[in-house]
């Protein structure tokens, strides 16, 4: 939504609020508990905003939720924003003691807490409510919010102010929360209008899927939540739902696409299933798009920069024979995304090198964190950390964490590369490579088709295409999962732990 010169945006909360107007008595939010119309979750949000402002809420405040995936988490989410207060959904890295500094780090106003999430709470000096009944915390935004009116209540939301904050999950070390003002938010979460859509957010969290329900919900499509990602439940969803777009981390899209399901359920409403999290070796794509056709889609981009560049569905088909090139992007950078690269030597190069994103819907900086801002924001442009290089097509291609890659023998050797290599193997069903420069070695997990995964012709096929060097500092390891992160990732630090030392 712009004004008529299109070229401004509104809030999104405001954006969000017209859209649930509209629709009125039609379900927008399917969740585990039952359905909530627009006019339910609309009238919600206003009684939120009334009680939260009753609290003394306002402009600059930060309210903080650990927000399960159910409409109160987003009525509070948006009633936050009507009042012009920001909003952050925090993310729960394990270890009370590791939340507890996340908690004093982001420094909230207000902490809002529910019955499914009370066990993720650490001990803060900040207020806290909750939202339901919660041992230790007496006091109830649910129940102020009853005692309110619901009818509308006018935005206060100004596009300057401080809008969002948005959490990383953390995987090693206090996790960072990176800063929007409004406009950014509204920037980051634009959609088209897509009545159509049926969004399949899964997670037991809302900030992994904050930024698809705000999109649909503003689209004008309808969002069905889950606690879960568990692969018969996904599958099962997208033939009762009529799910037409679904949004995965890569373990979990492997998951999804192995599972015995996939050929008894019907999926003919899928119209988007996107991955991120990895850059997807070539060998995974094709397994995916001949199992779930041609719905694939791979974007890059990180909670601090939003999406930068995407690789749709009709680039993979038709995809015979697989375009190497085409199958190892991360398709093409978004419009009103700037990319550019840096070499080494500190100067810029126009095709490759470390990437720096520029954009609108991209954080400011970090909230408290000024050693890791001064390192990532540098005059108005994010540095990744990734290596990457602009093909002759013009797609994004993002090699990895540029720490990961390394030049052997005058060969780059990156992880996604060996992974791909493996997993073009008849015995290998999924590997993850995580670089240990520590110890000079790459630590190589594997999950096998089968009985097992033989480990001496997994080390000859890397040698034969990356050379000797990397295959004998390659150690593989075949544990009976893959160990993930709460976000569903690959947990580096955990595969590192599964190696001898």
């Amino acid at each position: 939504m712009t004004d008529p010169a299109g070229s401004t945006p509104h809030p999104s909360v405001e954006q969000v609020v017209v859209a649930l107007d509209a629709a009125g008595d039609r379900v927008v939010v399917r969740h585990p508990d039952g359905e909530t119309t627009g006019a339910e979750l609309l009238a919600a949000i206003h009684r939120y905003a009334r009680a939260l402002a009753g609290l003394g809420i306002g402009t600059g405040d930060l309210v903080a939720q650990y927000g399960p995936n159910r409409p109160d988490a987003l009525a509070v989410r948006y009633a936050t924003h009507l009042i012009d207060a920001a909003a952050v959904y925090v993310s729960a890295p394990p270890g009370a003691d590791r939340r507890a500094q996340q908690l004093a780090q982001i420094d909230p106003r207000l902490v809002v807490v529910f019955p499914q999430t009370a066990h993720l709470l650490p001990e803060t000096t900040a207020p806290v409510v909750a939202v339901g009944p919660v041992a230790g915390v007496p006091e109830r935004l649910d129940e102020l919010a009853a005692a309110q009116s619901s009818a509308p209540l006018a935005s206060r939301a100004h596009l300057a102010d401080l809008g969002t904050v948005l959490s990383s999950g953390g995987t090693t070390g206090i996790p960072k929360s990176s800063v929007r003002d409004v406009a950014a938010w509204a920037a980051a979460v634009a959609t088209p209008h897509r009545p159509e859509r049926r969004q399949l957010a899964s997670g037991p969290e809302a900030y992994l899927t904050q930024i698809l329900v705000a999109q649909t919900l503003i689209g004008g499509g309808t969002v069905v939540l889950r606690d879960d990602s568990d692969p018969a439940g996904l599958l099962a969803s997208i033939e009762a739902d009529g799910i037409t777009d679904l949004f995965l981390v890569e373990p979990q899209l492997v998951a999804l696409m192995d599972h015995p399901d996939v050929a008894r359920r019907d999926l003919s409403s899928l119209r988007t299933l996107t991955h991120i999290g990895a850059s997807a070796p070539s060998a995974l794509r094709r397994r995916a798009v001949e199992r779930l056709g041609p719905v694939l889609q791979h974007t890059y981009g990180a909670s601090e920069m939003g999406i930068v560049s995407a690789l749709r569905p009709a680039d993979y088909d038709p995809f015979d024979p697989f375009d190497p090139e085409r199958a190892t992007c991360a398709g093409t950078v978004l419009p009103g995304v700037e990319v550019r690269f840096r070499r080494d030597d500190g100067a810029l190069d126009p095709a490759y090198g470390s990437i720096e994103v520029r954009s609108p819907a991209m954080a400011h900086g970090y909230r408290n964190r000024p050693v890791e801002q001064a390192e990532h924001f540098v005059d108005g442009w994010y540095r990744t950390g990734d290596l990457g290089r602009l093909g002759d097509d013009g797609r994004l291609h993002v090699l990895g964490r540029a720490a990961d890659c390394t030049l052997v023998d005058g060969r780059l050797v990156t992880p996604t590369g060996i992974e791909d290599t493996l997993m073009r193997r008849p015995d290998v069903r999924y590997a993850v490579v995580v670089a240990d420069p520590a110890r000079g070695r790459r630590i190589a997990t594997v999950l096998p088709w089968g009985a097992g995964v033989d480990v001496a012709a997994g080390r000859d096929v890397v040698a034969a295409e990356h050379g000797r060097a990397v295959a004998d500092t390659l150690v593989i390891v075949e544990p009976d999962d893959l160990p993930l992160t709460e976000q569903g990732k690959p947990d580096r630090a955990a595969i590192m732990a599964l190696a001898p030392s």
